[in-house]
């Protein structure tokens, strides 16, 4: 049997600033990331499975990112949690707004090695996550693949 590779696209609106950058990334601001989800696999072949001929079934990787993912990044500011943000995460966290803190800092580039993690741990054994990209900006994007970072 093939091997198949299948993407599903997700989309979600983040806030963040970059500790120590030089340049206007350094305020406060927000994107519409676009993160495109590509994983490979073979097509189950056993015909008594309700889902034949599938790698993964659309819907079972969209909760998987929508649940660890979209749905914990979504309308969230995010700030590395080892600079002096903390302190404007805890304003806002106390104004009720989503804050998350992370060990790194929030670039298009750190955020996808987080998601590749996250994303393999959740993925079913026979499944491999082939490659993650995170469009930024219409014309702004990071990549990850899996055969980069064996």
């Amino acid at each position: 049997m093939s091997t198949i590779r299948i993407t599903k696209q997700f989309s979600f609106e983040t806030g963040h600033a970059l500790y120590g950058y030089d340049g206007k990334c350094r305020n406060v601001h927000g994107h519409s990331y676009k993160l495109h989800v590509t994983v490979i696999g073979k097509p189950i072949t056993d015909n008594t499975n309700v889902k034949f001929g599938m790698v993964i079934d659309f819907s079972d990787l969209k909760k998987i990112v929508k649940t660890k993912i979209v749905d914990v990044f979504d309308h969230a500011t995010v700030f590395n949690k080892n600079t002096p943000h903390v302190e404007l995460a805890k304003e806002l966290q106390d104004r009720g707004h989503s804050v998350l803190l992370v060990d790194y800092q929030p670039t298009s580039e750190m955020m996808l090695i987080d998601f590749a993690e996250i994303i393999q741990t959740e993925l079913p054994s026979h499944i491999q996550l082939h490659s993650l990209k995170l469009q930024e900006t219409d014309s702004s994007y990071a990549q990850w693949f899996a055969s980069d970072n064996n």
